[in-house]
């Protein structure tokens, strides 16, 4: 990989993972889902001047929004409102062997013995932070993150069923059509929305404006750029970086220091990810760039 592309793929887990210690500053300011519904607001008035409109599966993308945004987000952030950063991160990473067992259950994929053995590793390590004073004391949170992360592969599933419509317009759309929906789950089951916004500081701003723009648009603009020219297990290993750059951003940032038990099982789940996401042939060859035709 060229200097370049190492340095931009180290970039996309440190900004996605900074998004995470901001939105944790966020949730101090504005109820969950409205801190979600102003990201995609933002997001979706940021892209979708510039990107066509997907006609024919613009009822299909309103409903992966539903999924993969609205209910992910919404289960992801309420969750973290009660947990600290290094928690929510590294739960969050039970997205990629759920991703493979939704691709297995709806798409027939093959699941193999290697990314069986590291699915069951990624669970042992949610068994061991559930022994965690935080978690055992109140469950519930930790379980909502986790329903986010199954809700995140479900939708994930859902889009690789529409096709390859491109990551800037897939990204707009689904923040089109998540925004409405985030406002109108707020409406429903928030309250105290327009004392937030009153209220609301440089610091729930600054959360939005940089999970909207920097976080979503550049970091998936960064995270596609990769995928067009390597190839696809050569740049999911980076994405192992992202719960250090939560840890150490929370650490620095909002002065938490999370719980050696946290740490352990937290640690357990990343080895099993990463016997998922990294193909042993990769660490046998080079990794060079795709032929352009």
């Amino acid at each position: 990989m060229r200097p370049v592309h190492f340095l931009l793929a180290m970039l996309v887990p440190a900004t996605w993972g900074l998004g995470l210690t901001f939105g944790k500053a966020g949730l101090g300011e504005m109820p969950p889902l409205l801190l979600m519904s102003f990201r995609f607001a933002l997001t979706a008035l940021t892209l979708v001047w510039f990107v066509r409109i997907p006609r024919g599966v613009l009822l299909r993308l309103c409903g992966i929004a539903v999924f993969g945004c609205t209910l992910q987000y919404g289960l992801t952030f309420t969750g973290m409102k009660y947990l600290d950063v290094a928690t929510t991160t590294l739960i969050i990473h039970l997205e990629v062997p759920f991703g493979v067992i939704a691709a297995a259950i709806l798409l027939k994929e093959r699941i193999g013995w290697r990314r069986a053995l590291g699915i069951a590793t990624a669970f042992g390590g949610l068994v061991v932070m559930y022994g965690a004073p935080s978690v055992q004391s109140n469950p519930l949170p930790a379980l909502m993150v986790v329903g986010g992360a199954l809700t995140w592969a479900i939708g994930q599933v859902m889009i690789k069923r529409v096709g390859n419509l491109g990551g800037f317009v897939t990204i707009a759309w689904l923040a089109v059509f998540a925004a409405p929906q985030l406002f109108l789950a707020s409406l429903l089951v928030e309250d105290g929305q327009w004392q937030a916004v009153r209220d609301a500081t440089w610091v729930g701003w600054g959360a939005v404006a940089y999970m909207g723009v920097v976080m979503t648009a550049g970091g998936y603009a960064l995270w596609y750029h990769l995928l067009g020219i390597y190839r696809v297990n050569q740049v999911m290993p980076f994405l192992l970086l992202i719960p250090i750059a939560s840890i150490l951003s929370a650490m620095i940032l909002l002065g938490e220091t999370p719980a050696p038990v946290v740490l352990v099982g937290g640690a357990v789940i990343m080895v099993g990810v990463a016997a998922i996401v990294i193909e042993p042939e990769a660490w046998r060859r080079r990794a060079q760039p795709i032929a352009r035709r």
